[in-house]
């Protein structure tokens, strides 16, 4: 029979605390502890270093890990339920947002170089030389794993967020004034252009105009040949002070343009002593140049419709945007050649010059075919090189999908700050993000000042065009019928 010891006298000390102080004999005890050391560590960033280790390096751990998890939370939360706000914070606000993106940053990387030392740490807490069989192994290979995924996760999510700080500032640096909506839309001025060796007046390509419903999000864009003839500027311009009775060409050994609208930029810029600075003296201060800010007046004109912003695509980096979001599904009518005709060839002796083809059906377009899928027009007309155009844009803007963004962020950023120049404010980004959720959500409906809409390509009715862009963006709502 065993006595139990008199009331009073001092029992022996029996260890309770098999993570901190444990019996290194017992070895299923230390596989076991072993695991659990590695799954705190994982779980609660910290809390392995309280439990079995020093307990400063573990509380400071601690407090690094609540300080996360509180910030996820709260982000969380923002964009539940305060999307602007969160917004502005982080790309609407000047020099708030470039502060707090670097401040976070800051902190990813501190919490990977902290997460580095307590995973080490807690290798060095398991005491692996009195882990038994194949675990002494296996513990430190899964710890090394899973630093190598959480770390390498939150290594990828600080250049991300230094990749969107820069791309910001680079992009939106230099802006025009923020300017409430126009008659219920914001219009943008897009142009496309290559400003690649040889193209010193890089004339635009692509001229088109995209109005985004202020409430909706509904997105029209009308295309503008870059031929359209004689077009009319906005009242009270520059321009129309120049030419009262529409664009007109002018011929010169020097310099000397058509009256086409992609050659307004040489009459407003190019070929004009001064740059343009005389007609347009606040364009360099705002992000713009005088040709753009021409070109703008212009397409006021003919639209009849107020455009305060542009966003300039540069062909010349099209192709690495593409690349960057892989590519764009695109279903081709018709087989067209690339490249172009070398100086003194035939342009329609095509079999002489194209470097290749893009054949008719469906196919994802890498950013080289692409390019020459928008830029192809020996064999087809300028309006179907318009409709091509429209096409990527919209497939483009189809690509830009959460999943699509999140994975190849780094690489759309780099494209993009070398692809885009703009106008737009930076603190109308917060909106025009809404905007652009709610216009993924819709169809995005066209207007091509084209023949086949009316539009005479050698002496287009303004008046015509005008009343057709309206009758789009302001339909007229059928009146309903009173019940007898």
């Amino acid at each position: 029979m065993t006595l139990a010891p008199p009331r009073g006298s001092a029992r022996p000390l029996i260890e309770t605390r098999p993570l901190r102080r444990p019996d290194t004999s017992d070895a299923a005890m230390m596989t076991k502890r072993g695991w659990w050391l590695v799954l705190l560590n994982v779980l609660v960033p910290g809390s392995a270093q309280v439990l079995a280790g020093s307990r400063r390096l573990g509380r400071f751990g601690l407090g690094a890990t609540l300080v996360g998890w509180s910030l996820v939370v709260v982000t969380a939360a923002l964009a539940l339920f305060a999307r602007p706000v969160l917004l502005w914070l982080t790309v609407g606000g000047g020099f708030v947002s470039a502060a707090i993106l670097t401040l976070v940053q800051v902190l990813l990387v501190g919490y990977i170089v902290l997460w580095i030392v307590l995973t080490f740490d807690a290798l060095r807490l398991v005491r692996l030389v009195k882990v038994p069989g194949l675990s002494k192994f296996a513990i430190p290979l899964v710890a090394l794993l899973l630093l190598g995924m959480v770390g390498g996760a939150t290594a990828y999510a600080a250049t991300v967020v230094g990749s969107a700080r820069n791309t910001i500032s680079s992009i939106f640096g230099q802006s025009g004034p923020s300017l409430p909506p126009s008659d219920g839309y914001y219009n943008i001025l897009l142009l496309g252009a290559d400003s690649g060796e040889g193209r010193d007046s890089m004339r635009y390509d692509s001229i088109s105009v995209v109005s985004v419903n202020a409430s909706t999000g509904a997105v029209t864009i009308t295309g503008i040949p870059r031929e359209l003839p004689n077009a009319p500027f906005s009242e009270g311009s520059p321009m129309q002070a120049l030419y009262p009775s529409g664009f007109e060409g002018h011929n010169s050994s020097s310099c000397g343009w058509n009256g086409w609208m992609n050659h307004v930029r040489n009459a407003a810029e190019i070929c004009r002593e001064d740059g343009g600075a005389s007609l347009y003296p606040d364009a360099a201060a705002r992000g713009s140049d005088p040709g753009i800010e021409a070109t703008k007046d212009a397409a006021e004109g003919v639209l009849g419709i107020e455009i305060p912003y542009y966003v300039f695509v540069d062909m010349h980096g099209f192709a690495d945007l593409v690349d960057a979001l892989g590519g764009v599904k695109i279903t081709v009518t018709e087989r067209l050649p690339k490249g172009g005709p070398p100086d003194g060839t035939d342009p329609y002796d095509v079999d002489a010059w194209a470097i290749g083809w893009i054949e008719p059906g469906e196919q994802v377009m890498d950013g080289d075919t692409a390019q020459w899928y928008a830029r192809s027009r020996y064999t087809t007309s300028d309006w179907d090189r318009m409709k091509r155009q429209r096409e990527l844009q919209e497939a483009i803007l189809a690509q830009f999908t959460p999943q699509t963004v999140l994975t190849r962020f780094n690489e759309v950023a780099a494209a993009g700050t070398a692809l885009i120049s703009t106008d737009l404010p930076q603190d109308k980004l917060p909106e025009f993000f809404d905007l652009m959720t709610k216009a993924k959500e819709q169809p995005v409906t066209t207007i091509e000042l084209t023949p086949e809409n009316g539009v005479d390509e050698y002496e287009p009715d303004y008046a015509y065009i005008r009343e057709l862009v309206q009758q789009a963006l302001h339909p007229p709502t059928e009146t309903p019928t009173p019940t007898p």
